[in-house]
């Protein structure tokens, strides 16, 4: 079976080495993650989710950022392959998207359906990855290598007043992107024999 999802869904894996360049203009990347939100379902339809999209030097500060905490709290020899990794796979790209779940909506459902309040951040985290999922899968097909970083909560206070982002957006993941300097690597599958269970 051949059709253009698979085929971006196929493409759509974690790329470790980035350039700074992109082969869309601002706008597109603006347009691909207006999609997103619009159209990437959520739990009684709640919109939870948040974007921060970081180009230029804001995109380059993130990562200074994300050092300078690591620093603080890592030894020199580990610090040393961070920072190398950091370099060359997340802030040598064109820019990042910060992928947020706004915590006000979901106490708001919480009060208005208590019989689900323990649910709702669960429901989250489910729509959270499926925005995650999709953006990541749009910018493989347009041709841009990414992959999904979770430097959070370790950076969680230094983004918000960076950015001045709205202290009830909690931070779920950090997708750093840009051209493709390498291939991914070999993915390993498992036997879907035991992940697939068909009955007919």
């Amino acid at each position: 079976m051949k059709n253009k999802l698979i085929e971006a869904i196929i493409k759509r894996r974690s790329i470790y080495g980035l350039k700074n360049g992109s082969p869309i203009i601002d706008h597109d990347l603006k347009e691909i993650l207006s999609i997103v939100l619009t159209n990437v379902p959520s739990a009684f339809n709640s919109q939870s989710a948040r974007f921060v999209l970081l180009l230029n030097e804001n995109h380059r500060k993130l990562w200074d950022i994300t050092k300078e905490v690591l620093r603080a709290k890592l030894t020199d020899n580990r610090m040393k392959a961070t920072e190398e990794k950091i370099d060359t796979a997340f802030a040598s790209g064109y820019g990042t998207i910060l992928f947020f779940e706004d915590q006000e909506v979901i106490e708001k459902l919480q009060a208005q359906f208590p019989g689900y309040a323990d649910n709702f951040p669960v429901w989250s985290a489910h729509s959270a990855g499926m925005h995650q999922f999709v953006v990541w899968t749009m910018l493989a097909d347009v041709g841009l290598g990414a992959s999904l970083q979770h430097y959070n909560p370790l950076i969680d206070e230094r983004v918000k007043n960076e950015w001045n982002i709205n202290p009830k957006w909690k931070l779920i993941a950090q997708m750093p992107f840009g051209m493709p300097t390498a291939e991914p690597g070999k993915k390993e599958v498992n036997p879907l024999d035991t992940r697939l269970l068909i009955f007919e």
